[in-house]
């Protein structure tokens, strides 16, 4: 008998447990921080499915608990060197993620999307392609619900679009989504998978199960991943930027064309036009018409969709400074896309740092104004700019607010892109950093107006 342990049981355990239990399977959760209302309320209703609810490390110890099970489904961000991990994998019993499991079990097509940034975006926008199609589709995944709650839940459904991180990547072996996109892929979490190439590898399992009749949408103005796309068994189909690249999507004289030179949409009809808005708006629209959209639906939700929050969103403005949250921003890559796309930056960077190189910062400097750095990297940050910029330290988001407004001149951007995670400050996550930052503009906003 099939016998599945599940690790943790947030939503993805939660959803997890419940699919295997309405199939009779034999289920385990454990779950190492059994806090809160929410937990509990999970643990009620899991015990009431038959689901074992096991709290705390087990007393008996990983590798006795572990042999006991078929299956392992760690949720996600349960790091690989986790010892229940670790035993599994010394007693050759399979790990597999939930979205794995999804996958087996969805019976319309997947369009999956990973990639360092832009994920949810892209994710976001491939769905609202679709709907506008007149195609019944969701975003799941890490965009919110969990892809498994759609296994058995999809008859209503033509396509299902999920976010799928490095994370879930990792402990798949057959994941098989019918389209797959694979955004820009630079160093990022680190300190879970180990080294970049582990990290790349996880990616790459996106499509390592896809067949010849299946598709890959990739970046191909980024070495990484060209160079792992160059490895597929799929169908590929190249997103550029580079006018000149024939055979591949791209933008030529304001213009989006798909890969053989059709108009998808003029730039000058889409909210934003930043680098990083195009690159992420020609690779959804690519596999949006791989999964059914029509080029009317495409052009109708490129004109239509507007940026999710805490991605270089327009918060506030104030004596001539515009204030822009781009919290999500958790990683050198993302800060350096953010800066890019402004002429006059007085930066906000720090948080935690994920073993992530962040001098790589410096190559937007000629961009930057002024820094404020807070948070545990602030020392880190500081180093970067150190004897090329203005470098302010902040001990709080409302000293971060009021430093930058001090540094910044009329027509200049604040940009809180933060190049780091937010676990330091905030238990919500960049979320709540955001929504820190967003508070503390529009308190600023207001005063500004009092004094006019």
């Amino acid at each position: 008998m099939t016998r599945v342990l599940v690790l943790g049981l947030a939503r993805t355990g939660e959803e997890t447990s419940a699919v295997l239990r309405r199939e009779g399977v034999e289920v385990t959760v454990v779950e190492e921080s059994p806090i809160g209302p929410e937990y509990r309320a999970r643990a009620d209703a899991a015990r009431s499915t038959g689901v074992t609810v096991l709290e705390g490390a087990p007393d008996s110890g990983w590798d006795q608990l572990v042999g006991d099970f078929t299956l392992v489904v760690p949720s996600p961000g349960v790091r690989p060197d986790h010892p229940a991990l670790v035993a599994a994998r010394s007693l050759r019993v399979p790990v597999r993620s939930e979205i794995e499991l999804a996958g087996e079990r969805i019976s319309v097509p997947i369009v999956a999307v990973t990639g360092t940034n832009g994920k949810t975006t892209v994710t976001a926008l491939i769905a609202a392609m679709l709907q506008a199609s007149r195609r019944r589709a969701v975003a799941a995944g890490n965009i919110g619900t969990p892809l498994i709650h759609y296994a058995g839940n999809d008859s209503d459904l033509d396509v299902v679009v999920a976010e799928v991180s490095s994370f879930q990547l990792e402990f798949t072996a057959h994941f098989h989504p019918r389209v797959a996109v694979l955004l820009a892929v630079a160093e990022d979490h680190l300190d879970w998978h180990g080294s970049f190439r582990a990290y790349t590898e996880a990616k790459a399992r996106i499509f390592a199960s896809q067949r010849p009749d299946d598709v890959l949408v990739y970046d191909a103005d980024d070495a990484v991943a060209s160079s792992l796309a160059a490895r597929a068994n799929a169908r590929v189909l190249a997103v550029s930027l580079d006018p000149d690249r024939t055979g591949a999507a791209r933008v030529v004289d304001g213009r989006l064309l798909d890969t053989d030179g059709e108009l998808l949409a003029d730039v000058a009809a889409l909210p934003r036009g930043q680098p990083h808005d195009l690159s992420n708006s020609l690779a959804a629209a690519c596999a949006a018409l791989e999964a059914g959209a029509t080029r009317a639906g495409v052009r109708d939700a490129l004109s239509l969709f507007r940026t999710l929050p805490h991605r270089v969103a327009l918060v506030g403005e104030a004596r001539g400074v515009k204030y822009y949250d781009d919290s999500k921003a958790t990683n050198p890559h993302a800060t350096l896309h953010a800066i890019s796309g402004f002429e006059s930056v007085v930066l906000l960077a720090g948080g935690r740092n994920k073993d992530l190189d962040l001098g790589v910062l410096a190559a937007e400097v000629d961009r930057v104004r002024a820094v404020v750095a807070f948070g545990e990297a602030a020392p880190e940050v500081e180093k970067v700019f150190a004897g090329m910029r203005p470098v302010v330290r902040a001990d709080s988001m409302r000293e971060v607010v009021r430093a930058a407004a001090e540094q910044a001149r009329p027509g200049d951007v604040v940009l809180l892109s933060p190049a780091c995670a937010s676990w330091d400050w905030y238990d919500g996550g960049y979320e709540a950093r955001g929504d820190d930052f967003t508070a503390e503009v529009a308190l600023l906003v207001a005063e500004a107006e009092a004094a006019r």
